[in-house]
């Protein structure tokens, strides 16, 4: 190899790394769908019907209720975009390879978490 050709993955193993993207992807989508209904359905919960001390504490649980459903859909949209970020990183050879250091990062961190673009070598240096 010489000096100008960039360390990469192979193209099966870019292959092997899509396939585990396009799955937690799907994954990542229907668990984002599931956040979204439970956000949509909080609002349909009331208690009208309750005597007025529960019907307060519940509108207190309901906000907060809201407001975690809302943080967990935020974070579940930035894990998709990270995954298909990776779909691209893929797309033009580039996964796998840690954006500090440049090495390959290590195949079983990326299998646990394949939208990493740090090795674990650059990550404890921050």
């Amino acid at each position: 190899m010489n000096e100008n050709e960039k360390l990469r993955y192979s193209d099966k193993d870019l292959a092997y790394f899509k396939d585990i993207l396009n799955a937690k992807i799907k994954e990542a989508k229907e668990q984002y769908e599931l956040i979204k209904s439970a956000y949509m359905n909080d609002a349909n919960n009331g208690t009208d019907d309750t005597a007025p001390q529960f019907k307060a504490f519940d509108e207190g649980s309901a906000v907060m209720s809201k407001e975690t459903s809302s943080q967990l859909a935020i974070r579940q949209e930035k894990f998709i975009r990270d995954l298909k970020n990776a779909l691209i990183r893929i797309e033009n050879k580039s996964y796998g390879v840690c954006r500090v250091t440049g090495k390959l990062i290590n195949k079983k961190r990326l299998e646990l978490v394949p939208h990493a673009t740090l090795s674990i070598e650059a990550k404890n240096m921050q």
